[in-house]
């Protein structure tokens, strides 16, 4: 539609607006006062709210009564004339385009799109209905009090200003009371459908000033429907624009808010200036903004903002308008006046009666809770307020007869609007309450209830706490538990009868389900505000579970959520289309001639990049004769140019084939794009002979068909070009489907948080047991469903949840550290300035996110090994066993080992979690000895992650697996067979051994002597280098004397041992008193971990030998040859098993082994040149 039949920016062509009411100005006006009127309108409007209790009605009653008072004195005093003229002389239309944009945002934002979307029909039919059914009730009456004064113009469009419900005061009672929002988005949607059509009809009037017979022209028609469908597009590429703005990581608050609230006007003036309905495009943008679209805790500070705009806006409205009343002839208003406004409200709630008479079998039909009692409450609904007043003063503008009070339009719009507001919302409260509709569902009431009691313990907790305070003694404490005590009950407005029966498990389990989704939605929104989930996947969780919430007794699935979203399954299908598409010029078709030069110059041509791209040049160059071809006037003169140019793309294309078949000979048609070149060329060999009969027999109508069909035939030649895009086509689909696999699997683990989140709160909503039940058991099925498609989406895409798992983890770590960093920040420790500049750093960091791969190859054993404490990052343990260690892929619920089974090998874990199932822990003892620990029916759980190593002890020892691994999700997890962990044993021994034995018992000490050993540095590495603390192995029957002067804690790790004098036994774990001296052996093998009082010299990693002087093995000097490793050695050495005696003199020796020259310790094998006694 034309700007200048529909835009607000069209200039009329007198310059001089009519005034809205009122005598014009005989003296020069002075408008600098006219902000004293807006000021006192919004104080006013302010201090009548805060002193009536936000009562609404009264404050706009108190607006409407003192503009009015202005209004009567302005028409009499020529001083306050002066100051109110500006407002006479503003165009209405102005005041439409300052005040309605932001009101129509904020009433569409509050509306929740998902919820309209799944009861769309349902709301349009309601709005047409509405609106119909109001227009000729209204219209009826209308004419028969007017149909002298009015003429039938004026008495129309007063109607359709009348049909205007208003979006923001007709479901705001309702949602004090906890309505269903099911309701009030219907009430609220079918409000702004009327809205948006009522402002289309009322543009269209503005761009024809004529009579109704304009609305026949088909242009009118047209524009109409651009109104509608080009708003809407626009406003959805708009709602594009502003998300990406307002959810700027490196926006502030105060930005935000000025920019939504600029951008609300900048849509509206620019869809409007392009010719369209800036109102319906900014209903597309309010419906289609949600809390996630605003940056984290942003929403409710902009909301809150707006809401405020809007209120003032309100406030404005209704003191301006009552100003431009009270400024026109008193005269008019007479007991007709009374007489007509009573009809009018009485009209209006019967036209909203049969509203919803007529609409309720459509919104039975929606929702199984509607019946006679929302009906009743809903025919309350039909309040008037801003859109109607903003819209009245064009009444008069627009009507053809110009009538001697144009104020009573707006008389009686207002008092209408304030009736309705009013009255309206008083009975819709006082029908809710009394039909029972405010009662809180049980599963709503125990959540309240919950709630109250864990505040009430909060509350009481601090009190104890305070009470120990010193400065606080003197306090009456009783009075403060008196005036802390929280005696709300939330069930105490809700009458029960006597003969009442109680709710029916299937009653109780639906209200509990629809708890369930609240609970799930809210976890959906803070996994996305904590960065966890991302706002994509967020808003169709959200929405899917809105969409399945009306589902009577419907429990949202993920293969529910798979089939709202999925659409992998066609691009896969797509790409698999292109993939077969794809040309491949393989070479292994093209066989290499013999020794005939002309078939091997020929073979050089046709596997040459240039012949493939000359043949692309060619079907390029074709497309401006086929256009003109194609071009009747073009044709006609150019005929015998067409048909040389036709013989010598012939020619070429003829050329091309016959040179890939005189080297692939019956090779040429196994390739598809061959075989569509030969048809292309036998279609242009039909052409050429079909042109050349109908010159022999031009009279053959047949022939000369024929042949113009087969001319347009030539456009198959461009379908070679194809092969050029074709693997563009299959990127693009690829990286569609790695998206959709991402998207996907983020969904799916936002959707297993969400089913954990509300097994934990589910007791709190479930009053009987059995619905507890039957919802865990509902919750965990479903969770378990989920895991399974983890599982699933990462066998399908491993690369791909890889990277994303990647991604997520670094927004986790980062938005920790922006955690913390606030955290100093408001403490202090760091200044404003340093602060903001970290901040920036970090957030720049998450930003950097958008851009990262979509795709991470699966990980490699040299990239992991080194997390295995154990090999310490050695280059040499790490080669040995990388080329032993295989990739191993787990899915959800698959046994990875058994207990009682023999071990196979040891695991780590790359990615995933498994939990490790088992009895009491036996700690090496035998079946006797572990009688009492074993009689005990308790099962232990720990849970392993990523890095975990899963099967030592068990290898060790080569006994029975004490645990069964499950996978709790998709687990990925390196291999190492025991076969290849012992002869890791054989070449590095005996260190690796020890060091796992270390690990091992560094483990047990810290899992179950945490307390005791808390001041202790036992980290691993420093207790390999230093021995600070080592593992010594007693075999059965052996004794070993503890020096308690030296070792600071003795604690036994594995197996069981005695004390040599009194017998006492000990049995691990457990620390061996101070008071024992002298331990033996009891079981095949016990280990101590043994702390020593002070840190010894540094010595190697070797073990020292048991019963032997612990002495430190330096290197003092040595070179790396070809094959052998030259050391000097200091004395003595001592080894497990074995002394090495050197006479107290620096020893040289040779032996096998690997390392690199100026390396402090070595890893070696073999035999040393030297005589050796055994130990």
């Amino acid at each position: 539609m034309s700007s200048n039949n529909f835009s607000f920016w069209a200039a009329k062509d007198d310059n001089k607006p009519d005034l809205l009411c009122g005598r014009p100005a005989d003296y020069f006006v002075v408008q600098k006062h006219f902000t004293i009127i807006i000021s006192a309108i919004v104080v006013l409007g302010g201090f009548s709210k805060m002193l009536l209790k936000n009562s609404e009605v009264f404050a706009l009653m108190i607006l409407s009564v003192s503009g009015f008072v202005t209004g009567q004195l302005a028409y009499h005093f020529v001083e306050v004339h002066q100051i109110v003229y500006p407002l006479l002389k503003t165009p209405s239309f102005s005041l439409y385009c300052y005040f309605l944009p932001l009101i129509v945002f904020v009433a569409a934002l509050d509306v929740d799109f998902y919820i309209v979307k799944n009861v769309l029909w349902q709301v349009l039919l309601t709005g047409v209905i509405s609106f119909g059914t109001a227009f000729v009730t209204i219209a009826y009456v209308v004419l028969k009090f007017n149909e002298d004064s009015w003429d039938l113009q004026c008495c129309l469009l007063f109607t359709i200003t009348l049909c205007i419900i208003d979006p923001l005061h007709s479901v705001n009672s309702l949602k004090t009371i906890g309505i269903s929002k099911m309701y009030t988005d219907i009430i609220r949607g079918e409000s702004l459908i009327i809205c948006s059509f009522t402002c289309i009809f009322f543009g269209i009037f503005r761009g024809h000033i004529t009579n109704i017979s304009m609305f026949r022209e088909l242009h009118v028609i047209i524009g109409l429907s651009f109104d509608v469908f080009g708003s809407a597009i626009c406003g959805y590429w708009c709602t594009r624009v502003i998300q990406i703005i307002l959810t700027d990581l490196f926006s502030n608050t105060l930005t935000n808010v000025v920019l939504c609230f600029s951008l609300v006007y900048m849509t509206f003036y620019l869809v409007e200036y392009f010719g369209m309905s800036g109102i319906v495009a900014l209903i597309t943008v309010g419906l289609n903004l949600d809390s996630l679209s605003f940056k984290p805790r942003m929403e409710f500070i902009i909301t809150k903002f707006l809401i405020m705009c809007s209120s003032a806006y309100e406030h404005l409205i209704y003191g301006f308008f009552g100003i431009v009343i009270g400024c026109g002839e008193i005269k008019h208003f007479r007991f007709h006046s009374l007489v007509f406004t009573v009809t009018l409200f009485v009209t209006v709630n019967f036209a909203r009666l049969l509203t919803v008479l007529f609409v309720s079998p459509i919104l039975m039909h929606s929702s199984y809770e509607y019946d006679w009692r929302w009906g009743l409450v809903i025919a309350w609904s039909g309040i008037r307020g801003v859109f109607s007043l903003l819209l009245a003063p064009d009444i008069y503008s627009f009507s053809e007869r110009k009538i001697e009070a144009p104020h009573m339009f707006i008389f009686y719009i207002q008092i209408i609007s304030i009736l309705t507001t009013g009255i309206n919302s008083h009975m819709m409260l006082r029908s809710a309450k009394t039909l029972g509709l405010c009662a809180l569902s049980l599963p709503r009431q125990m959540a309240v209830r919950n709630a109250i009691e864990h505040i009430q313990q909060i509350i009481q907790n601090a009190i104890t706490l305070f009470k120990t305070e010193k400065i606080l003694t003197n306090v009456n404490w009783n009075v403060v538990e008196e005036k802390a005590n929280i005696g709300y009950n939330p069930v105490s407005h809700i009458s029960h009868g006597p003969n009442e029966e109680s709710p029916t498990d299937e009653v109780l389990i639906e209200e509990a389900r629809l708890h369930v989704a609240i609970i799930q939605m809210s976890s959906f929104e803070k996994q996305c505000n904590d960065g966890v989930l991302g706002v994509e996947a967020a808003r169709i969780l959200i929405g899917a579970t809105k969409s399945y919430c009306p589902i009577h007794g419907k429990f949202m699935s993920i293969s529910d959520v798979s089939t709202y979203v999925r659409a992998r399954s066609w691009l896969i299908k797509f790409k698999n289309m292109l993939t077969y598409l794809e040309y491949h010029k393989d070479r292994i078709l093209f066989t290499v001639p013999g020794n005939n030069k002309f078939l091997i110059f020929v073979y050089r041509v046709i596997i040459s990049e240039e012949f493939e791209y000359a043949t692309y040049v060619v079907t390029v160059m074709y497309i401006f004769p086929m256009i003109i071809h194609i071009w009747p006037t073009a044709r006609e003169l150019n005929i015998s140019a067409l048909i040389s140019i036709n013989y010598y793309f012939m020619f070429l294309y003829t050329l091309e084939s016959t040179l890939k078949i005189i080297i692939l000979k019956r090779k040429y048609f196994l390739q598809n794009w061959n075989t569509l070149d030969f048809f292309i060329i036998v279609i242009g060999i039909v052409d050429i002979l079909c042109m050349y009969f109908v010159k022999l027999r031009p009279d053959s109508l047949i022939l000369i068909q024929f042949t113009v069909v087969t001319g347009y035939l030539r456009v198959i030649r461009f379908l070679p070009i194809f092969k050029v895009i074709i693997p563009i086509l299959i990127n693009i689909a690829d990286v569609q489907i790695k998206k959709s696999l991402s998207l996907m699997y983020s969904i799916t683990k936002g959707y297993v948080k969400s089913q954990e989140d509300a097994k934990l709160l589910v007791r709190q909503i479930s009053g009987r047991e059995s619905i507890y039940q039957k919802l865990y058991d509902i919750l965990e099925k479903n969770k378990r469903e989920a895991i399974k498609e983890l599982g699933l989406l990462e066998h399908e895409g491993r690369d791909v949840v890889i990277a994303l798992k990647t991604k997520q983890a670094i927004r986790h770590v980062i938005a920790k550290a922006l955690k913390n960093l606030t955290f100093l920040w408001s403490r202090g420790i760091i200044d404003k300035h340093e602060g903001i500049e970290m901040n920036k750093v970090l957030l720049t960091k998450i930003k950097a996110l958008n851009n990262f791969p979509m795709a991470i190859p699966p990980p490699t054993p040299d990239k992991y090994l080194p997390n295995i404490v154990w090999m310490e990052n050695k280059d040499v343990l790490i080669e040995f066993f990388k080329e032993r260690t295989r990739l191993t892929y787990f899915d959800y619920g698959d046994i990875i080992c058994r207990e009682g089974e023999m071990p196979q090998g040891i695991f780590l874990i790359i990615s995933g979690m498994a939990s490790l199932h088992s009895s009491s822990p036996t700690f090496g003892l035998d079946s006797n000895q572990g009688t009492e620990r074993r009689s005990s029916k308790t099962m232990f759980t720990e849970y392993c992650t990523s890095g975990d190593v899963l099967g030592e002890l068990s290898c060790l020892l080569k006994r029975e697996i004490e645990y069964t691994a499950i996978c709790e999700t998709t687990l990925q997890a390196f291999f190492i067979s025991l076969e290849d962990l012992y002869e890791g044993f054989d070449v590095f021994w005996p260190s690796l051994e020890y060091k796992i034995w270390l690990k091992l018992a560094l483990g047990v000490a810290n899992q179950y002597f945490e307390q005791v050993i808390a001041g202790e540095d036992l980290k691993f590495q420093k207790c390999v280098v230093s021995n600070y603390a080592f593992v010594e192995t007693l075999s059965s029957y052996n004794e070993m004397t503890l020096n308690h002067v030296a070792m600071k804690i003795v604690i036994l790790v594995y197996g069981n041992v005695i004390n040599s004098k009194t017998e006492e036994s000990h049995v691990a774990p457990s620390i061996i008193p101070k008071s024992c001296d002298q331990i033996q052996g009891i079981s095949d093998v016990s280990k101590l971990l043994i702390i020593l009082a002070s840190e010894p010299v540094k010595k190697d990693a070797a073990p020292p030998a048991m019963g032997l002087t612990l002495a430190a093995t330096l290197v003092l000097g040595g070179y790396l040859s070809a094959t052998k490793i030259h050391v000097a050695l200091a004395s003595p050495l001592s080894f497990p098993g074995y002394t090495l005696i050197t006479n107290n003199q620096p020893w040289s020796g040779s032996l096998e082994g690997t390392g690199q020259r100026g390396e402090q310790s070595l890893v070696f094998s073999g035999v040393f040149e030297t005589q050796v006694t055994n130990g």
